[in-house]
Parts: structure tokens; C-alpha cells; sequence
């Protein structure tokens, strides 16, 4: 009987699961949900398929919470509680505003120092064409909130239609503290009003803290500083602190889940148990891809993934079937053409890079490719997937 040719290749079905609560056996509700889903879909797993899912099930089932109480007086405790530079913040009522509302709580005063025309992840508080009509030099120019309002006026996100720079100011005086709000991109500029600085920004942390300590400041603080060790019971993160947060009610957030490698081996293990096929397995939060209307950057966390198995390390190892049909095989076509770009795949050995046949295919993580799909595949709201599964993802064109 002649096998058929699979015409399918890489497949991604987002998995309905329960609402995961606090205490819940996440790997036995993950494995049950997959398994479930095969039965009744009718499709079956395969080695190498991948289970992932979302870091905000895995902090639920962790119960790691923390109170903007808890905020605030690890906040106190390790920047004095007088006045504090809190800088380069994003601009997210989701991300940050809770946490804003805790640092306000134990502070005095709060010199609120944002990046200009935008944040990190590209939520804009003003554009380039206004810079340059007022002549202004952002690397270097300090903007009063005065001076940013004559020139810049009010500017809502076009998503929310918030001016989170009234936003955010009303949000620390709600909270007794004293705010003065100035717009700069030198970290350094904020010691012309205080050398205890709490610097928010996710990717480029760690040049902005050395930047600080090298001119001086007194006390440097992260948001990875923040919650890194239980207050008073709170839940926290030992790796990355406030990052990764997000907010859970009005006075609470739901930090980035803890350790969580033991959780994606013990789904690896039931799944092998239960079908004899070995699954890879990640936990995943943001995507790592930018909008370009809105010109915003996914990744509002400060990894995709923070927990995944070891067939998930590296980068993809692709050829580009593009260029050998361009070049390498230009004279070829039909299935003289699909053979040789066969063998070709067959006969990859080791590293591409540098390969000219290589070229344009995607240089980026596993872990930061799939979990992008993940999150498309899952999206935000309520699809009510929060786990992902993927069928095909590391076959070629041989398979």
C-alpha cells in the first residue's frame, strides 16, 4: 500500500483547561487537558511535539501574589523612604500602575523620570516629527513636565486613549507622596534630584544600573530588587523581582511564577507514561514581536520563557528552500527539483551559520520563536486556552 505524502507542517491548537486556582496540580491538569483534547479532536502526539503554557496559570497555581503593602515596604526598607527617582518606566496600567502604586506608598516624594518620545516597549508620549520641529535633542535634554506640555501637549495611546503622564502622577499623589514628573533618556540626569534611584526598565537593566552607580548614586535599586524575597508572607520572585508582574486587583499584582523547571520535566514524564512519546515542554509569558502600527514591543517580560526542556535550547538549523530553488537548482523543476532540495536537507550537517543557503531564515531562540506562536495562539483575553499545543514544528520539508 503506497504511504501518502503529509501535506501538513507545523500545527498550533490552543488547549481549553480549567480555571487554575491556587494549590491545583497544575502537571496533572496540563497532561489531562492535552490527552482529553487528542481523544476527542481525534489527532494523536507525536515525539518532539511541544506542550506550552502560559506563566499566568503557573503563578495562579503557585499563589504568587503580592499587595502593593508588601510593595511598598520593601520598597522603604531598601530606598530609604524619602524621595526616590523611579525611572524609565513602561507605560502599562496593566504592567505597572499597581506597582507604581506600591513604590508611592513608601516614598516621600517620587521624581518620576520618563523616556522620551517613548518607553522601552514602544508605547509613545510624544513623536519624533514634534522633536524635531522644537529643535529638541533627546539624547540629551531634559524636559520639565511644564516644558513637555507646551510642546507636546496631551498624548493619549492610541490603544487606550490614557495620558498616563497625568495618569501616573495623579496615581503617586493618590498614594500622599509628592511627585515631580521630568522627561529624560540619560539615566545619569535623575541624580540632579536624587541619588536613590529605582530604575523600571526591563531589557537594558543592567547598563542602566551600572550607569547609575558609576555616577554616583548613593542606592540603585531594580525592579528585580523589589520582591525577590517574601514580605510579610507575599509571594515573590528570587530572579526577577517586580518584572514580569502583572496586575490581579486594585491593590494586588501576580508576580512572574517562581522556579518552575520541576513542573515542565514532571509534564514531560506523565506524558511519556501515559503515551511512550517524548513531548517538549516550556512555560511561556510575551511574546517577541513588534507592532507596527502601534509601533509597541511585545515582550513586557523579562524572558519569553522561564522555564523549558532541554530539546528547546538553541536556535532553529534551517536552509532557505527559496534560495536553492533560485540558485543552487535554478535549472531544475518538478520532482527533480523536490529531490535535490531533499537531499540537500538530508545532508545538513552541524552549524548553518554562515551558510549562504541559510541566510533570511530566522536567527532567534527556540524558545522566543515558539513562544511568540504561543502567545498569538493563546492571546490575552478570553480564548480560554491557556495551554498551547504544537504538531510539526521541527520537521522539513523531508518529513
Amino acid at each position: 500500500m503506497e504511504t501518502k505524502e503529509r501535506r501538513v507542517g507545523t500545527i498550533s491548537r490552543g488547549i481549553r483547561c480549567p480555571i487554575i486556582r491556587q494549590g491545583d496540580n497544575l502537571a496533572e491538569i496540563v497532561t489531562n487537558s492535552v490527552l482529553e483534547a487528542a481523544e476527542i479532536e481525534g489527532f494523536e502526539l507525536r515525539n518532539k511535539d511541544v506542550i506550552a503554557l502560559t506563566e499566568s496559570i503557573v503563578a495562579r497555581a503557585q499563589g504568587n501574589y503580592a499587595s502593593v503593602d508588601a510593595i511598598a515596604a520593601d520598597v522603604k526598607a531598601k530606598l530609604g523612604g524619602g524621595t526616590i527617582g523611579v525611572i524609565f518606566p513602561i507605560l502599562s496600567r496593566n504592567r505597572f500602575a499597581i506597582c507604581l502604586k506600591g513604590i508611592a506608598k513608601g516614598a516621600k516624594k517620587i521624581v518620576l523620570m520618563l523616556s522620551y518620545p517613548s518607553d522601552e516597549v514602544g508605547n509613545s508620549l510624544a513623536t519624533y516629527d514634534l522633536i524635531d520641529e522644537a529643535g529638541i535633542n533627546p539624547y540629551s535634554d531634559v524636559l520639565s513636565l511644564e516644558k513637555y506640555r507646551e510642546i507636546f501637549g496631551v498624548q493619549k495611546l492610541e490603544f487606550t486613549g490614557v495620558d498616563y503622564v497625568e495618569y501616573y502622577g495623579n496615581l503617586i499623589k493618590e498614594q500622599g507622596c509628592d511627585v515631580e514628573i521630568i522627561f529624560a533618556n540619560q539615566a545619569k540626569a535623575i541624580l540632579d534630584y536624587t541619588d536613590c534611584v529605582l530604575t523600571c526598565d526591563i531589557h537594558t537593566r543592567a547598563r542602566t544600573k551600572r550607569l547609575l552607580k558609576a555616577a554616583g548614586a548613593k542606592v540603585v535599586c531594580g525592579l528585580d530588587d523589589i520582591l525577590n524575597a517574601p514580605v510579610d508572607g507575599s509571594g515573590c520572585n528570587e530572579k526577577y523581582g517586580l518584572l514580569g508582574s502583572n496586575k490581579s486587583t486594585e491593590d494586588t499584582i501576580k508576580l512572574f511564577p517562581r522556579e518552575c523547571q520541576d513542573l515542565v520535566e514532571d509534564i514531560k514524564a506523565r506524558v511519556l507514561k501515559a503515551t511512550g512519546k517524548d513531548v517538549e515542554v516550556m512555560v511561556y509569558g510575551d511574546g517577541a514581536f513588534k507592532d507596527p502600527k502601534g509601533k509597541i514591543w511585545e515582550l513586557a517580560d523579562p524572558v519569553v520563557s522561564p522555564a523549558f526542556t532541554a530539546g528547546l535550547v538553541g536556535t532553529p538549523n534551517e536552509l532557505k528552500l527559496k534560495y536553492l530553488a533560485d540558485n543552487d537548482f535554478k535549472d531544475l523543476s518538478g520532482d527533480e527539483l523536490k529531490k535535490a532540495i531533499s537531499e540537500s536537507i538530508k545532508a545538513k550537517d552541524g552549524s548553518l551559520v554562515g551558510n549562504m543557503a541559510a541566510q533570511g531564515t530566522t536567527p532567534r531562540q527556540l524558545t522566543d520563536l515558539i513562544g511568540s506562536l504561543c502567545d498569538l495562539t493563546s492571546g490575552s483575553g478570553d480564548k480560554g486556552t491557556p495551554v498551547v499545543f504544537i504538531q510539526g514544528y521541527f520537521d522539513n520539508y523531508t518529513n
